[in-house]
C-alpha cells in the first residue's frame, strides 16, 4: 500500500443503508439500479454508504465510454453522489487489486476496505442491499 491510499477502521463507518455494487457498468442494469436506489434513499434523508466490489470497481474508472449497445456510462450519476450527501465511498481492496487497478485510476477519492474490516462495515449498517 502506498502513502496515498486510505484504508479504514470499520468502527468509524456506519449508516442507515449500505449499497454494495458488484456489477460492471455495462452488460446489465444492476449497477445503474443500485446507484438509483442509493440516490432515492439519500433524497429521503437516509445516510447511505456505497461499497464497490467485484466488477463494480470498474464504474469508478476515469474515461469510461458508452457500452457496446449504446448504454450510457454511470459517470453522470456518480458525479451527483456528493449533491445527495453520499460521501462514504468504499472499495473492496481485493477487487481493486485483482483487476490490476490502484486508487489513482479512480475518478473519485475512495476508502479501501480490506479483509476483516468488510464484515465490520456490514454490521454497522441497518440495511444492506446488493446489486
Amino acid at each position: 500500500m502506498n502513502e496515498t491510499e486510505t484504508t479504514i477502521d470499520a468502527s468509524v463507518i456506519e449508516g442507515d443503508f449500505l449499497v454494495i455494487l458488484r456489477h460492471s457498468p455495462h452488460g446489465s442494469s444492476w449497477l445503474r439500479e443500485g446507484l438509483d436506489t442509493a440516490l432515492v434513499a439519500a433524497a429521503f434523508g437516509q445516510r447511505v454508504s456505497l461499497l464497490f466490489s467485484g466488477d463494480g470497481v470498474l464504474a469508478l474508472l476515469t474515461g469510461q465510454q458508452a457500452g457496446a449497445l449504446g448504454q450510457k456510462g454511470t459517470h453522470g450519476v456518480i458525479d451527483m453522489l456528493a449533491m445527495y450527501d453520499i460521501e462514504t465511498l468504499l472499495v473492496d481492496a481485493n477487487a481493486l487489486n485483482s483487476r490490476g487497478l490502484e486508487q489513482d485510476d479512480l475518478m473519485l477519492p475512495v476508502t479501501l476496505v480490506e479483509g476483516d474490516a468488510l464484515s465490520g462495515v456490514l454490521d454497522r449498517h441497518r440495511l444492506v442491499l446488493t446489486f
